[in-house]
């Protein structure tokens, strides 16, 4: 057996705006570039790999139209703050010219001196490609995503004018002059319907899931492998989770409490009509109001008012650690982390879980 990697811990970038309360229609800490720099130097500081930075069309954890930061001008301007940790930039293909897109890619990526990743997302919460006039049904959007991926592979190679005739896409003799850093930035790709598992089996050089229990996990990560096997690539596996860590589960339990303690109605019933009838395989596991039943550390009262991943484990220091491992045992290498506020949990995390969760994992036979 290949020896597996060392696991990977990333944290997350506020652009929607965070504070000790959520779902509020005001964010307490907005997302200014000042805020959002410090988080990503907090988290660099304390040694974390990578940052993920969503795409947003409307605030999605305060009120819709709330500030929210841009996600491209946004790490653009953090990677050249930084010097060591890496982007994890999600993307909706469709949007902005593939071509351009591609060139804008290698430029962040020869800015940030080859410290970016993407994310390509080609779902969405009820409503929301349709905001910037985008129809495309479910199955068209990863198809179109597929040729994205490929596309942007073709303009890296080398800098020569491509031709590329997809049935979404197409390029006639698109350049990208100088093109990212070496091999360039890696594709990570998320979804738990069965057309987003053939997308990563194809295409993507990571798999990335929302936390769902356990079980559940094993059983998506079984189809995710049947799905690679039959494209004869390896998976490589990441996990995105919220935490909420107290010195014990009471103050935990407290804490989530005092999370959601200042809801607005109005940002409820937002979530609540972006969610209905949505396609999203994994926003709907997310939605499930017995999740407790089957996983006693998770809480998915986070996703009363966000969008996307709404699950956070939820326990004292040692009973996180547990949890984190129980999926490391299942093969996820890459954790994907937040909590709220950013800035303050980035640095709790750091030294209440990860040293003991390393540790643990080095006695892993």
């Amino acid at each position: 057996m290949s020896r597996r990697p060392e696991p990977r811990f990333d944290w997350f970038i506020p652009i929607d705006g965070d504070g000790a309360h959520i779902g509020t229609r005001r964010a307490e800490r907005p997302p200014t570039f000042e805020y959002l720099r410090r988080v990503v130097e907090t988290a660099e500081a304390e040694g974390y790999y990578s940052l993920l930075i969503p795409t947003r069309f409307a605030n999605g954890l305060f009120e819709e139209t709330a500030p929210l930061a841009e996600t491209w001008t946004t790490v653009t301007a953090l990677a050249a703050v930084t010097r060591r940790i890496r982007f994890l930039v999600a993307v909706r293909p469709g949007f902005i010219s593939t071509g351009l897109f591609a060139q804008m890619a290698a430029a962040l990526d020869q800015i940030s001196g080859g410290r970016l990743d993407l994310n390509v997302v080609p779902g969405g919460i009820q409503g929301d490609f349709e905001r910037l006039g985008v129809t495309m049904d479910h199955d068209k959007r990863y198809e179109q995503a597929e040729e994205f991926i490929a596309a942007l592979r073709a303009l890296w190679v080398k800098p020569e004018p491509v031709v590329f005739e997809g049935s979404t896409i197409r390029l006639k003799g698109a350049v990208v002059s100088p093109g990212p850093v070496g091999d360039g930035p890696r594709f990570y790709v998320g979804g738990a319907s069965p057309r987003a598992l053939q997308f990563a089996a194809r295409e993507a050089d990571a798999y990335l899931a929302w936390i769902q229990p356990v079980d559940d996990i094993r059983a998506l990560l079984e189809r995710l492998r049947a799905a690679y096997a039959s494209t004869g690539r390896q998976s490589f596996l990441g996990l995105r989770t919220h935490l909420v860590v107290r010195p014990t589960e009471r103050e935990a339990w407290e804490a989530a409490d005092e999370l959601m303690s200042q809801v607005d109605e109005r940002v409820v019933a937002q979530r609540q009509t972006a969610f209905a009838g949505t396609q999203m395989v994994g926003q709907q596991a997310q939605l499930r109001s017995h999740v407790q039943e089957k996983a006693p550390r998770l809480w998915n009262g986070i996703s009363r008012v966000r969008v996307n991943l709404g699950t956070a484990i939820v326990g004292d220091p040692q009973q996180v650690i547990a949890e984190l491992l129980a999926y490391w045992r299942l093969g996820i290498d890459e954790f994907i982390l937040s909590g709220f506020p950013h800035d303050d949990e980035c640095r709790h995390v750091a030294s209440a879980v990860l040293p003991g969760l390393r540790e643990a994992i080095r006695r892993e036979p």
